[in-house]
């Protein structure tokens, strides 16, 4: 796998979760009417079907937005909470436009639910502090191989997002995970922030 091109990996079935900033003591049940607002109003690209709670599970997903091209949800995984988007539906286009694609959605979905009533003042993210994931441990078995293709095409979108902050990135998990990227950067970033440079871009 180590000659192959990050096309020839099928950078396909990406998630991205930006995490919150702590402490964020909110009730994940305040996402439910606010998912359900999201459906009725189309205020998402995708089209979003059903809203999903899964607060009782320790560690889960939390409150899932279920779209037909991707998801949206609250998720509370590795017990850190985040924005979750779960790109479902094949992506056209570059690694670069796929990586820009669900970053700005995920962004745009962080600063919609820090402006709604439920959350303002209560739920801030760090959109400098995120977890890429392929979902798809066949496409992008999370081995070192995997990493050594895709590495340099994390880091050119990386250059671009947090270049003026500076960042560190990092392979995460086991080989029997699903592949992960960490990425910090060097400060805290708003999601308006960055989907202000993005729009730029």
């Amino acid at each position: 796998m180590s000659s192959q091109t990050a096309e020839e990996v099928q950078l396909q079935h990406l998630n991205v979760k930006i995490f919150a900033q702590e402490p964020a003591s909110i009730d994940l049940a305040g996402a439910i009417p606010v998912f359900h607002r999201w459906i009725q109003e189309n205020v998402c690209e995708e089209l979003l079907i059903d809203v999903a709670d899964y607060r009782h599970v320790p560690a889960g997903p939390g409150v899932l937005l279920v779209g037909h091209e991707a998801n949206y949800s609250l998720d509370q995984s590795f017990r850190k909470l985040g924005l979750l988007y779960n790109r479902k539906a094949p992506q056209d286009g570059s690694p670069q436009d796929k990586l820009l694609q669900v970053f700005y959605s995920a962004l745009e979905a962080c600063r919609r639910l820090e402006q709604e009533p439920e959350f303002r003042g209560k739920l801030a993210f760090n959109a400098g502090d995120c977890e890429v994931i392929i979902n798809d441990r066949l496409l992008a078995p999370n081995t070192e191989s995997t990493w050594q293709v895709l590495q340099p095409e994390f880091a050119r979108f990386c250059d671009g997002l947090y270049g003026r902050t500076g960042y560190a990135l990092h392979r995460l998990g086991e080989p029997r995970e699903r592949f992960r990227v960490g990425i910090k950067a060097n400060a805290p970033l708003e999601a308006r922030t960055l989907l202000e440079a993005l729009d730029g871009a």
